[in-house]
């Protein structure tokens, strides 16, 4: 065993006496044959994509990392109500044109990048190149300026993505009897146009089962919502016939809905039933401390991170939606389009190595079952970020995400079912004719034995502490250039056909001449 996965081991074992128990682990030697693996769907090439927040382009009040809050910080509603000022905190907009960021997100492309969040549910489009207004109209938020879009469009073509947006459904965009009308979507719409750009799917509105606690109107049913989205769509066919409408764009968190909270069959079944191109939800599997505490139905806690029921709550909301796009959009793809450890601007340890567990699992399991693109919440945005947005620093997660990009393509294979402490998702190799990919992902607390035939590429995932924002390749530290490159990340060539993963650590294993007749 290299050096790296056994000082990796020792120290996982060392944090698993502070965070609890994960899976006690399989026995036995987990055989893997690469050439019989059979497709089991097919996921988009833009599959692992990303949310950049409309309160990032704007500059607005959004949760404060854990670093920047007092010891004496309790807990709010999910809906910021009162806007505690420990939990929320002042952000100028980001600077779209930093090169570093601009390379970071590059190395994850092709994805698709959704400009939404709550924010964009009541922000007023500043449609001239006059001085930005200092106060926003009455009824908004926020200002949206032409030249913040501007470098929105520019983004995503600096960075092979495609765009994927919301738009205001405030009162102020509404007529006397509350219906909602174009008068924000339009010109936003009609700019992006003038100046090249595109916008390829968009939701009407962010969270409508959530309206009174995003910025919409206070008392919004299943009605409004498939009035509004007739209306919706009638407006992109005369506008923007390519567009994708998706939807309906609900957000569950923790599989626990609460009181007064629209449920997603409720806002598929309206009359007029709402037609979407794309059927697509937001899934959280808890709400962070800054809005639950960690006991609560809906909070959760360090040890769970590593629990066969932490991880499996992805399944419970994918499936519930997949019935509700049988039965309401069949044929639709499914889109999980915001998502991450927790709501509410994520745990302490979502920026560390301990989330990237659930990262990778989440993406594995979810494209084993039909979803075809997955964005997560955020680029680099509080402690959920994939990349720290003060120091633009790559956290655990996004070495994972760059991983997974150059080696999982978009045929998903059938690498049997996930055991007790091992789960190992297999894809055709990126670019590889032929090629396998596997991921291994060992939460158990003792070694996993995995073999294969041919020679393999491996790339072992560690960290010198589970909860540890440093993360090794092979035993080596990973980190981008100061200008955001990204290195050669170079795999251990093996021929011995077997690996042994560590205690709590996570390993890609390409074949590349596995000849899986799926993959040519």
């Amino acid at each position: 065993m290299p050096v790296g996965k056994v000082i990796a081991a020792t120290t996982s074992v060392l944090a698993l006496a502070l965070l609890g128990e994960p899976s006690v682990g399989v026995t036995g030697t987990v055989k893997l044959d690469g050439h019989a693996l059979l497709e089991i769907g097919r996921v988009d090439d833009r599959y692992q994509s990303y949310n950049v927040e409309m309160a990032e382009i704007i500059g607005g009040r959004f949760w404060k990392p854990y670093a920047h809050m007092s010891a004496s910080s309790g807990t709010v509603h999910p809906s910021g109500a009162g806007l505690d000022t420990n939990r929320f905190e002042s952000r100028p907009p980001v600077d779209l044109y930093n090169s570093r960021l601009r390379n970071l997100a590059a190395a994850l492309g092709p994805a698709y990048i959704r400009v939404s969040g709550s924010w964009a549910n009541s922000v007023y489009f500043q449609d001239n190149d006059d001085a930005p207004l200092q106060m926003p109209p009455p009824g908004f938020r926020g200002v949206l300026t032409r030249a913040q879009w501007r470098g929105v469009v520019d983004f995503a073509h600096s960075v092979n993505a495609k765009l994927v947006t919301s738009f205001a459904i405030n009162d102020a965009v509404r007529d006397g009897s509350g219906t909602w009308t174009p008068i924000e979507a339009g010109p936003l719409i009609a700019f992006t146009h003038a100046m090249g750009g595109e916008i390829y799917a968009a939701e009407l509105f962010n969270e409508p089962n959530l309206s009174s606690l995003g910025g919409g109107p206070a008392r919004y049913g299943a009605a409004d919502f498939a009035r509004d989205e007739s209306i919706f769509r009638a407006f992109i066919s005369r506008v923007a016939p390519d567009l994708k409408i998706t939807g309906p764009g609900d957000a569950v968190s923790g599989n626990v809905s609460g009181p007064g909270i629209l449920r997603a069959e409720a806002l598929a079944a309206g009359n007029p039933q709402p037609r979407f191109d794309i059927f697509s939800y937001h899934f959280y599997g808890a709400v962070s401390q800054r809005c639950a505490p960690p006991a609560s139905p809906i909070g959760t806690s360090a040890r769970q991170a590593l629990t066969e029921q932490w991880l499996a709550r992805t399944d419970v909301a994918f499936q519930s939606h997949k019935a509700l796009r049988n039965r309401f959009a069949p044929n639709a793809p499914i889109w999980i389009t915001e998502t991450a450890g927790a709501a509410c601007g994520g745990t302490p340890w979502d920026a560390t190595f301990l989330d990237t567990f659930r990262y990778l699992d989440q993406l594995g399991r979810l494209a084993k079952q039909g979803a075809r693109a997955v964005f997560h919440n955020t680029l680099a945005a509080s402690d959920y970020g994939l990349i720290d947005d003060t120091t633009l620093k790559p956290r655990p997660s996004y070495w994972a995400a760059v991983l997974w990009r150059r080696l999982m393509g978009t045929v998903a294979l059938d690498a049997g079912p996930l055991r007790p402490g091992l789960h190992v998702y297999g894809h055709c190799l990126r670019e590889r004719s032929g090629g396998v990919a596997f991921l291994a992902i060992n939460i158990g607390n003792s070694p996993a034995n995995i073999a294969w035939s041919g020679p393999a590429e491996i790339y072992d995932l560690t960290a010198p502490q589970l909860e540890s924002s440093d993360i090794l390749l092979n035993g080596h530290p990973l980190q981008a250039g100061a200008d955001g490159r990204i290195p050669e990340l170079q795999p251990m060539h093996s021929t011995k056909a077997s690996e042994v993963l560590a205690p709590t650590s996570i390993a890609f294993v390409a074949l590349p001449h596995a000849r899986n007749p799926r993959c040519s």
